[in-house]
């Protein structure tokens, strides 16, 4: 079969790959039928019987590898099945530890993964995820699982898996959440020959991105004094600062710009509490006198601070006090309790809800910043078919192309409303790149609703449910279908 993959053309190419990927699909879903097959031969209790006491003393027990819920298996049996495989007896004890959690505790999603519909990698991880849950809470992951991780990137099924899993216990994920903050550090590595040394940390969430946002600020403002320095190079001199608090706050002090309507009355005069002469006691830790310490304890110094967005994502049943998981952009999936720990130290401004069946039209081609919160919020990230990516660091694309009113009729003005919800997209630079010059075709062809049509002809529509591979004349039945008629076809 190999030898006329040169006769092939493009199509010929395609049509290949699709079968090679199904072709690798049923081959790791027999590979791990075999393993869990082997598991159920051996996995009478060897400690029974005549041979019992041998069996003990040598320590050929039953083990479970898998989760609550899944049978044991002996524990010698392991070696040899790992070398007929090829693979360490962890690595073959990992693979059995999934397979038996797919069959018996997530058996919605193991029927997707024996379909070839989904890649058994992406099942194996939800697998992990999930081990620590009782048999009777896992259900609620395994029925998520499996309406999504057909049609998703592994990146957006697993950061669902990961909130489904918070989702079925909270007071476990609470457990764990309190045992990993106990594992907390901050070290110190060695020096080395030039004078270097490495700092590393493992902080909460919040803390880790309030010190980003500060380093940040710093390298920032301090650019213009080491002008041949790299971004990395500037921001390992911005984390210096942090050592130096009376320093960094005076530079944070002389880089703040007051806000409209400040109060001038609360500006600090640094200069003339110095020219006093009265004795001061010193701060070790900071390095600040004492009195000046004082006068700051009357200030308002959230100014100097650094801003952010934060973007949450709930159910409305959290509102009303219904246990859930709220996702937030850039940290993932965390529970309620969490999530009131994260908002808890910050100067908060909540901003309006947007009401996404607004359908906004404009004549210019740029996209408004209202518009571009209002798709992310419908499509939840990158719109190209199984794209990863859920960023708003992201171009926004004209899925039906914007006509700029030049060419033949050169001259004439461009055509109305054609920038709105109605015609806009998120794209990846690169997937925008592609659409834009390699020949792809796409239209929105409804709220968050995505057709595709590659240049060979493979046909996609994606949507608020994921990607779904669709016939090719369906795609160009929606494609080619006359301004503002959405189709959908059964």
């Amino acid at each position: 079969m190999i030898d006329d993959l040169p006769d092939l053309d493009a199509a010929g190419l395609l049509a290949r790959a699709s079968d090679a990927v199904q072709a690798r699909r049923r081959a790791e879903i027999h590979d791990l039928e075999v393993l869990a097959q082997w598991a159920a031969v051996h996995s009478s209790d060897p400690t029974e019987g005549p041979e019992g006491a041998v069996a003990r003393r040598l320590g050929n027990v039953v083990v479970q590898v898998g989760g609550d819920g899944t049978p044991g298996v002996q524990d010698f049996c392991l070696g040899e099945i790992a070398l007929a495989r090829g693979t360490g007896v962890m690595a073959s004890r990992h693979a059995l530890a999934d397979v038996l959690d797919l069959q018996h505790r997530l058996p919605l999603t193991w029927a997707v993964c024996r379909r070839g519909e989904c890649e058994v990698w992406v099942a194996r991880r939800v697998a992990k995820l999930s081990r620590h849950l009782d048999a009777d809470k896992v259900a609620l992951v395994d029925s998520a699982m499996s309406r999504m991780i057909a049609t998703e990137s592994a990146g957006r099924v697993l950061e669902v898996a990961e909130a489904k899993v918070i989702e079925a216990d909270p007071a476990l994920h609470e457990e764990k959440c309190e045992a990993e903050r106990r594992s907390r550090f901050a070290r110190l590595g060695r020096t080395d020959e030039f004078g270097l040394r490495m700092l590393i940390a493992r902080l909460d969430a919040g803390d880790a991105v309030a010190v980003e946002a500060t380093v940040c600020r710093v390298a920032e403002i301090i650019a213009p004094r080491h002008p041949e320095a790299t971004p990395d190079e500037l921001r390992a001199l911005a984390f210096a600062w942090l050592a130096r608090p009376a320093e960094l706050f005076t530079l944070l002090l002389e880089h703040t710009e007051p806000e409209a309507g400040a109060d001038p009355e609360l500006d600090l005069d640094v200069t003339e509490q110095e020219s006093e002469p009265e004795p001061t006691s010193v701060s070790r830790a900071l390095a600040f006198p004492a009195h000046l310490l004082d006068a700051l304890r009357d200030i308002d110094l959230t100014p100097l601070g650094p801003r952010g967005i934060l973007h949450v994502h709930l159910h409305e049943a959290a509102l009303h006090g219904t246990e859930g998981v709220a996702r937030v952009e850039g940290f993932g999936p965390v529970p309620l309790t969490r999530l009131t720990e994260l908002l808890a130290r910050v100067d908060l401004k909540i901003q309006p809800v947007k009401d996404l069946s607004d359908r906004v039209r404009y004549t210019a081609y740029e996209h408004p910043e209202s518009l571009r919160d209002q798709v992310h919020l419908i499509t939840g990230g990158d719109y190209w078919p199984y794209a990863t990516s859920t960023s708003r660091t992201v171009d926004l694309d004209h899925p039906t192309p914007f006509d700029h009113g030049t060419g033949t009729c050169a001259g004439r003005e461009p055509p109305p409303d054609q920038t709105g919800s109605h015609n806009s997209g998120p794209l990846g630079r690169r997937h925008h790149r592609w659409k834009t010059h390699a020949g792809y075709q796409s239209r929105q062809c409804g709220e968050g609703r995505y057709v595709w049509l590659t240049p060979h002809g493979l046909a996609f529509l994606v949507d608020h449910t994921g990607t779904r591979r669709i016939h090719p004349e369906k795609a160009r039945m929606i494609l080619e279908a006359p301004a503002g008629v959405d189709i959908y076809p059964s």
